[in-house]
């Protein structure tokens, strides 16, 4: 069953010298409980692609469905909204509030979405990353493998439908991106979510059961399950 279903979605940019696009004509599926990689050459529009999966961007053309909900039809508000009942997002830059400690930071989406138990749930996300020690530390006082878990229990705690991630290992060395690599598919298969993913980290996508290679904004391979060889 789909979770996700792309009709001919184009994206065009402004920029200096006139009229850019991104995307072009894109139509694909993608099914619920899958994890799948979005690979290709830099500047071929897989970060692109997943901030409209996301409702972070909106089509030039074409339609997004997500859980049966067409993303253009929604307004700012609802999009946040959706974003916050039923997905995750890790970006590479960890995206964490600078203020507020490891625990505030997990706890901030729960709150917003009026859950009772916010703080015994993302407590226990973070003891499930292995930071049960560093509730009360803040970003700066965290390395970026321990501010990658955050982000990722951050993601876990409201349990999405859909976990989006952008080059998660990208800014970690070898040894903790292969930690967080671990943590990202644990995350997903306990929580039963469809895992969405933007990497040239070839063991990221050989663990994917999907692979869907872009070139010059188009999808130049998707094959239906199994990572490329």
């Amino acid at each position: 069953m789909s979770i996700i279903s792309l009709k001919n979605v184009s994206l065009t940019l402004a920029g200096n010298a006139g009229a850019v696009e991104i995307l072009h004509d894109i139509t694909l599926e993608i099914e619920a409980g899958q994890s799948t990689g979005l690979v290709g050459p830099s500047g071929s529009g897989k970060s692109s692609l997943l901030m409209l999966l996301g409702g972070l961007d909106r089509v030039s053309s074409g339609q997004i469905s997500v859980l049966g909900r067409d993303l253009s039809a929604m307004d700012e508000d609802a999009l946040a909204r959706f974003r916050r009942e039923h997905m995750g997002i890790v970006f590479q830059s960890f995206h964490l509030i600078p203020t507020m400690t490891a625990l505030e930071n997990v706890t901030t989406p729960l709150e917003l979405a009026r859950v009772g138990d916010a703080e015994e749930r993302a407590r226990s996300e973070l003891a499930s990353v292995g930071l049960s020690d560093r509730l009360h530390h803040y970003p700066a006082q965290l390395s970026g493998g321990e501010q990658q878990r955050v982000a990722l229990a951050r993601a876990g705690v409201v349990r999405p439908d859909i976990l989006l991630a952008d080059e998660p290992t990208g800014n970690l060395d070898a040894a903790t991106g292969q930690v967080i690599m671990n943590m990202l598919f644990e995350l997903a298969a306990r929580h039963g979510t469809t895992l969405i993913l933007v990497t040239h980290a070839r063991e990221l996508v050989d663990r994917c059961d999907r692979v869907v290679e872009l070139r010059d904004g188009r999808v130049f391979s998707a094959p239906p399950g199994g990572a490329a060889g």
